[in-house]
Formats: structure tokens, C-alpha cells, sequence
């Protein structure tokens, strides 16, 4: 609709415009302001420039009116072209709001390390990565989903040794001195338990065995965190293992002295990140010769940038802000643009219940599980509500008000509204294909206007999708079920003169509200 409307007004004004919309629909459904831009080239007040653009562009397929307002130029669209769009619409909803990008990308996030269930801060970002996922997918973008596995290093260890201890203490019923640094909550007991079984009870007897224990530990818990992911419909298309790369670390590092960009100093290896804005320069390589943290993150942008996509996407945590320099700085240093990384970031929740703070999970020690969340309020929900606000904006709910089936409540009464279109339907006894044919004309502002908002989702996707901001989806899908149950309060829709009319206009709502809710990863019912 949207790309209708741009060409039918560059074709008037043969040359490049900015395009609004009004917050008020009673002035048109778009504006420009070109008017402004034009004042000192054509040296006449933008008010005189509008009235003139104004009465070239003719009214009848396109524009309803073209008025000119305080220098802006305002266009409401036709009935007719509102209803040509709205057939289609309903006659093709696998191709309403796709689009034809061409852009390559690898999307990686969550990443959590595997050595725990996933929590409530993992759940955002995945939710996020995955609805973003679906609507660029939606809109033609070529994107590979990925999770790098953080399966290196001292994490992994600590893993081991958590679950040796464990099984010596609970199953082997021996006293043990934990460490200061170890994994706590009750998920490591049963996965202790687990090991019994599979591995036997001399899995705990040596210290030997920590190793073994360390990557079958970590292996059980990628697999639960596969299934906390599939429970909310996540999945990936690729995993990476961290472990794996290290091989690749001096192909990585020969390509950082190439390019002259690290140094020696006190027995370490430094990178000088400085030059590309970090804080300070970062040390890849320890004294005794072992790469760093970062050194990880180095060979693993090196092996994304080496599959030639066009863009690269990270969607990480708020606490790794202060990450992003250092790892744009090595992409540059190893012989790439590091403007095609795009780093996003995914502020912590804070959950209520009741208004009080949500207890945490004994299972896993001093965090609340995504999983204990999902069974409490469902996936829906859950996914939601993580999307109902920019993701690097902090986030805090009360999973008691996903429990409510009244507006107080977004989701039920978005599906509400889908729903409720179904049952009007059923009740005036009519079907689609009753309908999808009948021309939308005569209609009230109201009517209109409804008609208009409900064909803003190809619109609305494009927006969220190049922002990165998801939440301009739900906020779209809140306003328009609320539209719809205004509309449907104050006016007499089953036996009145524009009922087929208004079961049309209600189909396309009820089209907008099943495909957007579909590219944020929640099926609509269609009964309450």
C-alpha cells in the first residue's frame, strides 16, 4: 500500500519526499512535508508551494482528497484503492506483508553458556532474536539463525568439578569442601543423579574424571536448553561450538600481526584496540601462552566473516556494552569492514507475582527459569510480553496479569478481538468467500479509518525490522484489536444494512491480527 502511494506521488513531484502520517487520520492517512524543503529553492512560503502541489495530483483511483495543511500536503486515500488492496489481502494471506530483500544475514543470540538452564535475561534475547528472525524471513532477508557454544573454557571445568563434588556428597555420601567459585542450585544434584546412571557411580571417585564429566555435563545441559527453547518455539538453524574454533586461533592471529595490530608487553600479547575507540588495548594471548577470552570471540568473527554474508547481527546482553568496541576493533584488524556487524542488546527482566518479586528457582540457585516462567503464564504470553518493549529498555512484569482474560491483559485481548471476529461471523452465518468480493464504499470515517489501519502491517513489519525494534509489532497489534472492539461496541455489525461490509473490513482486521501474531512466533485462536 504503502509503496503504491510513494510512487503516485513521486510521479507527481519527480524528485525525492519524506512521507508521514499524521497522528490525527481526519487530515489524511500521509503527509509530506516537502513543501518546506522547496521554500528557499523555489522562494515562496511553503504554504503557496503546497497549494499548488496539492491540486496537480488527481483524485478517484489513489487519493480520495489531497489537501493542503499549514504547508503540508496531505493525502487520504480512496475507497476503491483501500478495497482493491483489502481483496487481495484476503485472497493471499501467505504473500500479505512479504516483501523482496535480498540481504544475506547471520543472526546470532543467545549464546548462553551451557553449564545451566536457561533464565528469564536468556529468554528475552532469544525471543527477540527469534521474532526479529521470522520478520525479516517474512519481509525475503536470507537469514541463518546461529547459537555459538561457549564449550571453552573455565566455565565448562567449573561444570565438571560442580558435578564431581556433587555426586561425591549426594551419591557417594562422602564430606566435601566446595570451592569458593562452583555451580549451586538443585539442577546440578539431578544431573548428578543422571550421571549416576549413564556413567556409573566410579564417575565419582577420581578426580581424573572431571574432564568427563565436564563435557558430558555440558552436553546434557545444551540439550535442555534446546528443549527450553523448542517449549517457547525457538530453534536454531546452526550451532557453533567455541571449542571447536580454537584450532583455527593462529590463522586468526597471523592476520592480526599482518596487519600490524598487536604488540608485546610484560609477557602478553595485546591488541591495540584503542585505535578504533575501546577504553584501552586488550590482551588475546596470556603470559603462559593460552588465548583469551577475547581471543575466542576472535577466531569465531573471523570464521563468520570468512562465510561471506552481508551482515552480521549479535544480539548479547546489556552487561557485554562495553564488549562491542574491543570486537569491532579485531574484525578491522583481521582485514574486514566491521560496520557490517550490527550489535544488539538485551536488557534484564524483573519479574513480579502479586506486586511482590518473583521468588527465584531453587533448581538453579540465585536465578528465575525461563522455564518455570513458561509453565506459569504459557509461551504466548512469555513471548509476548518480552517483545512489548525496546529490547535495551528495562523490562519489568508481573506474571499475574497474563493470567486475567480482560484488556488489562495484551494477548488475550488481541486474541480476543481475532476470535471474537470468528464468532460474528459464525452468528450472521456467513463465511469468507461471502464476502471477500463485496466493494468497500459508503463507509463511515470510522469504518474507513479502521480499514486503513488494518492494512498498515506490511508497513508496520518494515519499520520494526529495520529499527530493531520488535515492540512496534505488539504496540500495532494492541492498537488494532482495541480499534476493533470500539468499532464493534458502537455499531450494529449482524443484520444491519453494511453487514457484509463490515464482516469484510472485519476480515482484514482479523487477517492483520493472525499474520502479525504469527511473525512473533504466537498462533491466534480463533475461540475464547
Amino acid at each position: 500500500m504503502k509503496k503504491s502511494v510513494i510512487r503516485a506521488i513521486k510521479e507527481k513531484l519527480q524528485r525525492e519526499f519524506v512521507l508521514e502520517k499524521p497522528t490525527n487520520l481526519s487530515f489524511g492517512h500521509y503527509a509530506t512535508p516537502i513543501a518546506f524543503s522547496l521554500a528557499k529553492e523555489l522562494k515562496k512560503s511553503p504554504i503557496a508551494i503546497a497549494e499548488e502541489i496539492a491540486t496537480q495530483f488527481d483524485l478517484g483511483e489513489i487519493f480520495q482528497e489531497v489537501t493542503p495543511i499549514k504547508g503540508y500536503i496531505n493525502f487520504k486515500l480512496s475507497e476503491s484503492f483501500l478495497n482493491q488492496y483489502a481483496t487481495w489481502a484476503i485472497q493471499n494471506e501467505a504473500l500479505f506483508g512479504k516483501d523482496d530483500q535480498t540481504e544475506t544475514i547471520l543472526l546470532e543470540y543467545v549464546s548462553a553458556n551451557p553449564t545451566g538452564p536457561l533464565h528469564i535475561g536468556h529468554a528475552r534475547g532469544a525471543v527477540f532474536g527469534d521474532a526479529l528472525a521470522r520478520i525479516g524471513k517474512h519481509l525475503g532477508y536470507k537469514i541463518t539463525t546461529e547459537y555459538y557454544v561457549n564449550d571453552a573454557g573455565n566455565q565448562v571445568d567449573l561444570l565438571g568439578l560442580s558435578l564431581y563434588l556433587s555426586g561425591r556428597e549426594h551419591i557417594l555420601g562422602l564430606h566435601v569442601n566446595w570451592p569458593e567459585e562452583f555451580y549451586r542450585g538443585e539442577y546440578i544434584i539431578d544431573l548428578a543423579h543422571v550421571a549416576k546412571v549413564e556413567l556409573g557411580d566410579a564417575i565419582f571417585e577420581d578426580e581424573a574424571n572431571i574432564k568427563t564429566l565436564s563435557v558430558w555435563g555440558k552436553d546434557k545441559m545444551l540439550e535442555l536448553i534446546k528443549s527450553n527453547l523448542a517449549d517457547v518455539g525457538i530453534e536454531f538453524e546452526q550451532f557453533v561450538s567455541e571449542k571447536s574454533l580454537y584450532d583455527k586461533w593462529d590463522e586468526s592471529f597471523v592476520k592480526l600481526q599482518k596487519h600490524d595490530k598487536t604488540y608485546k608487553e610484560g609477557g602478553k600479547t595485546w591488541i591495540r584496540s584503542t585505535e578504533l575507540g575501546d577504553e584501552k588495548d586488550r590482551v588475546v594471548v596470556r603470559e603462559d601462552g593460552r588465548p583469551t577470552y577475547l581471543a575466542g570471540d576472535i577466531i569465531y568473527h573471523d570464521n563468520k566473516f570468512q562465510r561471506g554474508y552481508d551482515r552480521y547481527i549479535n544480539i548479547w546482553g546489556a552487561d557485554h556494552h562495553g564488549y562491542i568496541a574491543r570486537v569491532k576493533a579485531a574484525i578491522n584488524f583481521l582485514g574486514y569492514d566491521e560496520q557490517k556487524l550490527e550489535v544488539l542488546l538485551a536488557q534484564m527482566v524483573s519479574l513480579l507475582k502479586g506486586g511482590e518479586p518473583y521468588k527465584m528457582s531453587k533448581r538453579a540457585g540465585n536465578f528465575i527459569l525461563m522455564s518455570d516462567v513458561v509453565s506459569e503464564v504459557g509461551s504466548d504470553a512469555l513471548r509476548f510480553v518480552f517483545l512489548s518493549k525496546k529490547s535495551d529498555t528495562h523490562l519489568e512484569f508481573d506474571v499475574d496479569v497474563f493470567k486475567q482474560e480482560d484488556s488489562n491483559n495484551p494477548i488475550f485481548y488481541i486474541n480476543y478481538a481475532h476470535a471474537r471476529i470468528n464468532q460474528i461471523f459464525a452468528k450472521a452465518e456467513k463465511s469468507l468467500s461471502d464476502v471477500q468480493d463485496v466493494t468497500l464504499e459508503n463507509l463511515s470515517e470510522e469504518a474507513h479509518n479502521l480499514l486503513f489501519s488494518a492494512l498498515l502491517l506490511p508497513e508496520v513489519l518494515e519499520d520494526a525490522f529495520n529499527s530493531r525494534q520488535v515492540q512496534k509489532v505488539t504496540e500495532y497489534l494492541k492498537n488494532l484489536a482495541a480499534s476493533l472492539h470500539k468499532f464493534y461496541n458502537e455499531n450494529r455489525v449482524v443484520g444491519s444494512e453494511d453487514e457484509e461490509k463490515f464482516l469484510k473490513l472485519f476480515a482484514v482486521v482479523a487477517l492483520s491480527l493472525r499474520v502479525g501474531l504469527k511473525l512473533i512466533g504466537i498462533n491466534a485462536k480463533d475461540k475464547m
